[in-house]
């Protein structure tokens, strides 16, 4: 089986024709990091190159699937990177190629030629969400949630997939607010395929995988190529390009960049606490007067 460092991919020993992709970084709540889309992607390609396989099961270790990008790393940390660049001016064009490279990799979920499975307990957030949605199917605990919470500042989702999953009024909820669903909801909303008590979450997802599994490679590449052309068509291509960019651009504009700041200054936790709280973000003049406040402090 291939070597990874953020994820493990292998054969269900019980049931060969189900491949389990597992994000395997339970002590950062398997967030991403700048190895985690090139992984998943190559983690695809050998599924999608073992005869065997016919359906991939997405999954995460420990405590949830997938917390979204290690805020430890891009928001707390001190670095220049090309999804946050501390020079100035910032390169929209650098920021913009990391990023849609990262939705790209994500993306080979979607385009893979097998049916792709997220089964999600814990948290999908940020991040994670786009790495769930990019499956063809959803299965989620009940108590599971799922969200993009960083649409209150700092983060636009790249791969645009909710309004293509969820319509265009929940989406729109959604994506104004940055509130999580449950599972149960997610499932009422159609976002989810099913939602059951976590308990009964693996062998609900493997009942759906094996009566999968059950038809011709051949034909599940035809059927998903049918459906991700309708969804080609509305002009998903199009909406993620313009999503990536605004990615960037929320993450450096002044909100953003307050938000970064106040990371680095109070710990990333603090941070997502107040952006999550529904306590106004600071904005235009008064985020660039903290932002200065806060550079100050921190100035030799």
């Amino acid at each position: 089986m291939p070597a990874f460092t953020t994820l493990q991919i292998g054969k269900d020993p019980a049931h060969p024709r189900v491949a389990r992709l597992l994000l395997n970084r339970p002590e950062r709540l398997n967030a991403i990091n700048d190895d985690t889309p090139r992984e998943i992607r190559a983690a695809v390609e050998w599924a999608n190159a073992d005869e065997e396989v016919h359906v991939i099961v997405v999954e995460g270790a420990g405590k949830g699937f997938c917390g979204g990008y290690d805020l430890g790393v891009f928001g707390e940390g001190e670095i220049d990177h090309p999804c946050q660049q501390e020079r100035a001016p910032w390169d929209p064009m650098e920021d913009y190629a990391y990023m849609k490279r990262n939705t790209e990799d994500f993306m080979s979920l979607w385009r893979s030629a097998k049916p792709t499975i997220a089964k999600v307990h814990g948290y999908a957030a940020a991040g994670g969400s786009d790495i769930a949605l990019c499956c063809d199917l959803l299965v989620m605990a009940s108590d599971a949630r799922i969200g993009y919470m960083p649409t209150r500042v700092w983060g636009c989702p790249t791969t645009a997939m909710w309004t293509y999953r969820l319509g265009p009024t929940r989406a729109k909820q959604l994506m104004f607010t940055g509130d999580t669903i449950d599972g149960t909801t997610a499932a009422a909303w159609g976002l989810a395929n099913e939602a059951v008590p976590a308990d009964q979450l693996e062998a609900t997802t493997l009942a759906l995988a094996n009566r999968i599994a059950g038809v011709p490679r051949s034909h599940l590449a035809m059927h998903k190529m049918v459906v991700n052309q309708v969804m080609l068509a509305m002009g998903l291509e199009q909406s993620q390009q313009m999503a990536t960019v605004f990615d960037g651009i929320t993450r450096h504009n002044p909100e953003g960049l307050w938000f970064r700041r106040y990371a680095q200054d109070q710990g990333f936790k603090a941070a997502v606490q107040w952006r999550d709280s529904g306590k106004p973000i600071p904005e235009g003049d008064e985020a660039r007067a903290l932002i200065r406040g806060m550079e100050a402090r921190k100035a030799p």
